[in-house]
């Protein structure tokens, strides 16, 4: 009784046939059709094998075991935004585990006045890193691929004087990214597994 009160033909047999159809007309909606109750899945696009992170994970997983920790890297001088008369000189942890679902490669940035040749000379790029005190960048990846394409790619920057924090991943957070992973990272991580 009450369902058919809500198809507003109380004492009839049409509501129900109207709500059986209903029912039938909503079965044989495939989801695909049925946009507002089913999303479309973001389009995976095929990573090219020449991917910079594609070397870099094959080269982890292949030649390294699966894992790599305490890589230490010295990268690119660049201007300091405020005074562009002060250089600043990026240094890098890259850290990568195969086991981990979630960040399993992670470049951490830190960022130094530019170092004389004889401080390049008595320093580590490890003890360099130290000396950054702390994070500028962070950048996550779980997958292979561009920069900012994966479900998985965190990007966290600190502005200032202010705590890491997750920021968009713009065309030039990617490209700093892809800079970051041919010039330095992948030459030594090729060098440490013995594919210089």
């Amino acid at each position: 009784m009450r369902l058919r009160k809500l198809c507003g033909h109380e004492g009839s047999g049409h509501g129900l046939v109207t709500l059986a159809v209903v029912v039938l007309a909503l079965c044989a909606v495939t989801p695909s059709q049925a946009i507002p109750l089913h999303r479309k899945k973001k389009e995976k696009h095929a990573v090219s094998p020449n991917d910079p992170t594609v070397q870099l994970f094959n080269l982890f997983n292949n030649s390294l075991g699966g894992k790599l920790s305490g890589l230490y890297l010295l990268a690119d001088v660049y201007p300091n935004p405020a005074n562009p008369a002060e250089q600043y000189q990026r240094v890098l942890s890259v850290t990568y585990d195969k086991s981990l679902f979630f960040g399993r490669l992670v470049i951490h940035v830190r960022s130094v006045d530019k170092l004389s040749p004889s401080q390049l000379a008595i320093y580590s790029p490890k003890q360099i890193f130290n000396f950054g005190g702390s994070d500028t960048e962070v950048f996550d990846r779980t997958q292979p691929g561009s920069f900012g394409d994966e479900s998985g790619d965190l990007y966290l920057h600190s502005a200032a004087s202010s705590p890491l924090a997750s920021a968009p991943i713009t065309d030039a957070v990617a490209e700093e990214y892809n800079m970051l992973v041919t010039k330095y990272i992948l030459p030594a991580v090729r060098k440490r597994a013995g594919q210089s």
